[in-house]
């Protein structure tokens, strides 16, 4: 994928939350990018589905490796196969995960934008200094002018990065749980994926290479 494929980082956990980073990826899209949204590409959507349910305990023998699973996965993405990440900070408070996110891509020297077009902010109308520093103070307000300013900051020439081996393992676990994921039927929905599909997933990725 390369390039042309963004990581498309921010809130994910409500109806609302999704239809905002939907909306983020299909102007990416109709731009001619490829897009990797977590809800709608990753293994988010295996544990979301018990975020507000009694069912909460299947999973919960299995939680750390779904997490790890999760982690690794969406760091796969984040480093290798994405070219740029666009973080979205609309919310009441930025999403934790997109934090991570976004410190992840600015360390490893990736081209990233910050996003968003929500008044709300913690600190008198501003973001915390910590984030908003990622885009250097740039923050882009506008949505339709989010591919030219991945396309900007993706021709800017950025330094090769040296990664731990903890961040180099990580990644090596979402190549795994990657190719896992492509061998599975097609037409089995997320949503609907047994536990004996997502152990299947979670065994062929932690299995050392």
């Amino acid at each position: 994928m390369g390039k042309n494929r963004i990581y498309c980082s921010g809130p994910l956990f409500c109806a609302e939350e999704v239809g905002g980073m939907n909306v983020i990826a299909k102007v990416l899209e109709d731009a001619g990018f490829q897009t990797f949204l977590p809800h709608r590409d990753g293994l988010e959507a295996y544990v979301m589905r018990f975020g507000n349910s009694s069912l909460l305990s299947t999973i919960s023998a299995i939680r750390t490796s779904v997490d790890y699973a999760i982690f690794s996965l969406d760091v796969y993405e984040l480093m290798e196969r994405c070219g740029a990440v666009v973080c979205n900070l609309n919310g009441r408070v930025p999403d934790e995960g997109m934090i991570v996110e976004g410190a992840l891509a600015y360390a490893a020297g990736k081209p990233l934008v910050l996003f968003k077009d929500d008044a709300r902010a913690p600190f008198g109308g501003y973001d915390n200094s910590m984030l908003t520093s990622l885009g250097n103070g740039n923050i882009l307000r506008q949505l339709n002018k989010l591919p030219s300013a991945l396309r900007h900051e993706m021709s800017r020439k950025k330094d090769i990065v040296p990664l731990s081996n903890d961040l180099n393992k990580a990644i090596s676990c979402g190549k795994r749980i990657s190719s896992a994921m492509e061998r599975l039927p097609k037409n089995i929905g997320k949503k609907r994926w047994s536990d004996e599909i997502i152990n299947r997933v979670i065994d062929e990725a932690l299995q050392e290479e």
